[in-house]
This record gives C-alpha cells, structure tokens and sequence, in this order.
C-alpha cells in the first residue's frame, strides 16, 4: 500500500467509530509496525487533520472533519452498499425498497463505466424472499414516530392469544428474513421489549413523546 494510500486509509479507520483508536489496532489493520503509524499521524496531524489524542492511549478523529469524496473501490461498490440496497430492495416497504432501488441507481451513475458490470450484474446478492408477514404497521409512519421520539399506542396479543393496550417508545424498526420486529421500551413494565407480527396489532400513533428519566 503506498503511503498516500495509508494515510487516507487511517483516517476512513477513524470515522468508523467515536471511540479511542490505537496504534496497535491501526498497525494491525494496516500491517505496518507501529512506529510507522506514529509517523503517520504526526503527518496528518501536521497537515491540519483535526487528531487528538497521543501515543500510548490513542487517538480520535473530529466528527465534524470531513474529505472530498473519494472513488470506491469494486468490493466497496458491490458488496457493502450494493449487497444491503439489493436486500432492502426485495424485502423492505414500498418506501424502503423504493429509495434503495434509487440508491442502486445513484451508485451506477456515479462509478466509471468499467465498475458498472459490477452493478448491473452482481456476482452476489440476497436468496430469493419470501413474503412479509402481515403486521398492521405502518412502517413508513413507524420510522418517522421512531426519529422524532414519541410514543405508540398498540394492541399487543401475547402467546395465549390474550390482547392488551400498551404505550410503547419505539427505538428500532428491524427486518427479518419474513418479518419486521419493533424494539420499543415498554413503559408498562419499564424494560425494553420485541414485539413481531402476531403480537402487533394495528397501533395508534401518538403525538405525546418519551420523557428522558435520568438512571441516578
């Protein structure tokens, strides 16, 4: 790997996670020693690269640092953002599934026309799926409650078929192989819970949101 190479490679290391990087993880990754690592970063430091941190604890990279997009790579092109946007493609809501449609087309734009066989034809990609699991959920309108933090009102079957009224907190709208799974706290019994397709009934979507309660 030429140097260039590397020193752009350890800051892509670094805007993956908010946590303490070291010089051994980044040597390790790189498969340089990690004396060159030091190098490294006193030369990005020295090029204004908003590091902080220092040998023997680690180093963080600003969030707010940013870089001129750079072109992917065939693996990056295909297999991360082209391999999920497939799946979601086949298996999400109509929202979802549109906009990853479109997210595959922005991708075939954008990449030189050589790397776009690897788009058009992907030597991977998700099995066949089955049919979701009919739910009553909104998703679209689940996702939007979800981002701006209020509650649902829901009518939840339990495993004898008995049916109660919940106000939950939804946090994650997840996807399975044939079902969507809600992840809410549940105020009720002030834990977090899972609910699936047989136990959601179609919800009632509040405007009141979540109070934060301090855990002290």
């Amino acid at each position: 790997m030429r140097r260039a190479d590397r020193l752009f490679q350890i800051i892509q290391i670094m805007r993956r996670t908010n946590r303490l990087v070291t010089a051994t993880m980044l040597a390790e990754e790189l498969e340089v020693s990690k004396r060159s690592v030091y190098r490294d970063i006193a030369d990005l430091i020295g090029q204004r690269v908003p590091i902080r941190g220092e040998a023997g604890l680690g180093y963080v990279l600003d969030r707010d640092f940013d870089m001129p997009p750079l072109m992917l790579t065939p693996d990056e092109n295909r297999r991360p953002r082209c391999f999920g946007a497939q799946w979601v493609a086949e298996r999400g809501d109509p929202v979802l599934a549109g906009a990853a449609r479109d997210l595959i087309a922005k991708i075939a734009t954008a990449v030189p026309e050589h790397l776009r066989c690897f788009i058009a034809e992907p030597s991977i990609g998700p099995p066949p799926g089955n049919a979701l699991a009919l739910d009553g959920l909104d998703s679209a309108r689940a996702r939007l409650w979800i981002r701006s933090g209020r509650k649902i009102r829901i009518r939840y079957r339990n495993q004898e078929m008995q049916e109660s009224e919940r106000t939950i907190w939804p946090v994650i709208l997840g996807y399975a192989e044939t079902v969507r799974l809600l992840i809410a706290w549940w105020s009720c019994v002030r834990t977090f819970g899972i609910s699936g397709p047989t136990a959601l009934l179609p919800p009632n979507f509040l405007t009141s949101t979540m109070a934060v309660v301090s855990a002290t």
